[in-house]
């Protein structure tokens, strides 16, 4: 609760709207105790005074009524009435989209085409036509407004309930021996919950909106009973001779209404787990850049990285996911980065193009340089000429980077023409070659499918096709056979190295897998913690690691075909970033930890083409 009330304040414009809606709310809650004129007594010879009047500080309306009291005690009722339709509309309509999702097949058809014919009515025509036949009056008015919201509420959470209902966690509980109803109560509706909180926050304005109107046209509140619809209805006759009567109800309901909407804004935000980062606002279109020092290139590499640093601050919390990173990858060279998820890799990748979201993401020291060409804290347009065109990336799910809604080759297509000016015919032919390029039979018909229309392998080869479209000097591949069976993996690394060969490219392979490592990569930098543990020639460090998290790595891997051995596993866990020990980040998960190791930072030692971060190596590097 406090995380979220911490993340809600963050975002400016919900902390102003929640600041609205208490003083409203505790206002209305403390209008019976304060001393107040009786809010339906008249008095015609004190008719339309004017507000900040002795006794009457906003005025009195065309009945001598005193304004003030009939606001508070109107809010009062107006909020009352909002807030209760909109807990009637959620109860109904997430019961309604639960059952509708849950169980799905007719009796999903039945409900939801009901529901469709609700929502084929303008709200307000359909409350109208609700409350001509109940009859004026409040109560009335309330049945009104939460039917006519009920649709709302059934088809969002029917959305989510479909998800979930496939989900493996609810076939447990059928397994289990679960009954619907508890499936419903104990497994789908914890995970609505939220979703239902994010919309009661974010529709109880406009409800309160549709009361008042319908109060407005005398079908809710009736005389002498007031609510904020009511009183602008009184008071529209006399909006020329006395425009403060219609004034104060009228600022009252948009003071409510705009703080309910951006407070639900924010509600929303802060409940949504894919921004409780505190990223609030939309990410910027590159990483944030704060170092105070750039360091010079020291190599001759097509890409050079120097001591980069990128952080995740996250209030008071910071995580060094990229700690002093400093890489070189040569024309024509593969470079493997490995090492447990969370070591730091895929960061440091995302980095060079400024491509780590920020908020909460920020580069704080470092460079990374292109043929010379510091990338960190380049002019936008810069980093957009150069993605995907000098510099492309192969992403580990072609599902996710591919749009579901274009057809492959149309996407091809639209990779070249950003970079480069050709007619849309020369820009499909090229698709096609590239599909051809990466070994999909049929190219010409490929290029008209859709993404869901191929297979892992053919998507990730589209993906890699992509990433060749503008015959980029370097491809950073991150992860791209993860999710692919042995076989296709095959493929996919026998493809990428023939490109590498015929064209001269330099490759970023970022994976798990030291047998992936050796049959593509010349080099490989072993990762730790966000730091760079061991570096060398891919058959030197695989026959005779020196640090030892890459003995220990390569010992997890399975060799086929020679006899048994036990099967290693590096105990304890890698450990979280913004805790970092002192000294050796490896220490507490080290059979050769030693005293030494925990007393201060520990430099990368270099010698030759190989480099480690240890002070007790396996092996001395020559």
């Amino acid at each position: 609760m406090t995380r979220f009330l911490k993340l809600l304040i963050r975002n400016r414009l919900a902390a102003l709207g929640g600041a609205v809606i208490l003083a409203v709310v505790v206002l209305a809650l403390i209008t019976p105790l304060l001393p107040l004129q009786a809010p339906n007594v008249t008095n015609t010879a004190d008719r339309f005074i004017r507000p900040f009047s002795p006794g009457h500080l906003l005025g009195t309306d065309h009945l001598g009524r005193d304004l003030l009291s009939r606001l508070l005690w109107g809010t009062r009722l107006s909020l009352a009435v909002g807030a209760s339709a909109a807990v009637i509309a959620a109860v109904i309509g997430a019961a309604v989209g639960i059952v509708a999702g849950y169980f799905g097949g007719r009796i999903d058809n039945v409900i939801m085409r009901l529901v469709d014919m609700l929502m084929a009515f303008p709200y307000i025509l359909l409350a109208l036509a609700i409350v001509a036949a109940l009859g004026p009056g409040l109560m009335n008015a309330l049945i009104a407004v939460a039917a006519v919201n009920v649709p709302f509420f059934a088809r969002n959470i029917r959305g989510i309930t479909v998800g979930i209902a496939g989900r493996e966690f609810v076939d447990a509980a059928r397994l289990a021996g679960m009954g619907h109803g508890r499936i419903i109560l104990f497994e789908i509706l914890p995970n609505v919950v939220p979703v239902i909180v994010i919309a009661m926050s974010t529709t109880i304005g406009w409800m309160i909106l549709e009361t008042a109107g319908l109060s407005f046209l005398g079908l809710g509140s009736q005389p002498p009973q007031a609510d904020l619809g009511s009183m602008l209805g009184e008071a529209r006759a006399a909006l020329i001779a006395a425009p403060h009567t219609s004034v104060v109800p009228g600022a009252m309901i948009l003071a409510i209404v705009m703080g309910i909407n951006l407070l639900g804004d924010g509600v929303r935000d802060a409940l949504d787990p894919r921004l409780r980062s505190g990223a609030l606002t939309r990410p910027m279109p590159a990483t944030s850049v704060r170092r105070e020092t750039v360091p010079a290139p020291q190599g001759g590499g097509v890409l050079q990285l120097a001591d980069l640093e990128t952080r995740f601050e996250i209030g008071p919390r910071i995580y060094r996911a990229v700690n002093k990173v400093s890489l070189e990858v040569a024309p024509g060279e593969c470079l493997g980065i490995i090492g447990e998820s969370g070591s730091g890799k895929s960061v440091t990748a995302l980095s060079i193009m400024g491509l780590v979201a920020s908020p909460p993401g920020v580069i704080t020291g470092g460079a990374a340089y292109y043929r010379g060409d510091d990338l960190i804290g380049a002019p936008y347009r810069r980093l957009r000429s150069l993605r995907g065109d000098r510099i492309a990336y192969i992403f580990q799910d072609p599902q996710a980077t591919l749009h579901p809604l274009y057809r492959v080759g149309d996407q091809l297509a639209e990779a070249i023409r950003v970079h480069h000016s050709i007619s849309r015919a020369e820009a499909e032919d090229r698709a096609i070659d590239l599909l051809t390029a990466v070994r999909i039979p049929n190219a010409e018909s490929r290029a008209r499918a859709y993404p869901h229309e191929l297979s892992g392998g053919m998507r990730q080869r589209v993906g890699i096709a992509m990433a060749m479209a503008n015959d980029p000097d370097i491809i950073i591949a991150d992860e791209p056979t993860t999710a692919l069976d042995v076989t296709v993996q095959a493929q996919i690394l026998s493809l990428l190295d023939d490109l590498r060969r015929e064209r001269g490219l330099a490759i970023i392979f970022i994976t798990h897998d030291f047998g992936v490592v050796a049959q593509l990569c010349d080099r490989v930098a072993v990762m730790y913690a966000g730091r760079i543990v061991e570096e060398g020639p891919t058959g030197t460090v695989l026959d005779a690691p020196a640090h030892p998290y890459t003995r220990r790595l390569i010992a997890c891997v399975p060799e086929l075909g020679q006899g048994r051995r036990r099967l290693e596993a590096i105990p304890g866990l890698p450990p979280a970033v913004d805790r970092l020990p002192a000294g050796c980040a490896f220490a507490p998960r080290c059979d050769k930890a030693r005293d030494a190791c925990t007393a201060g930072d520990i430099a990368l030692e270099r010698a030759g083409a190989r480099a480690v971060r240890c002070l007790f190596p396996e092996e001395t590097l020559t």
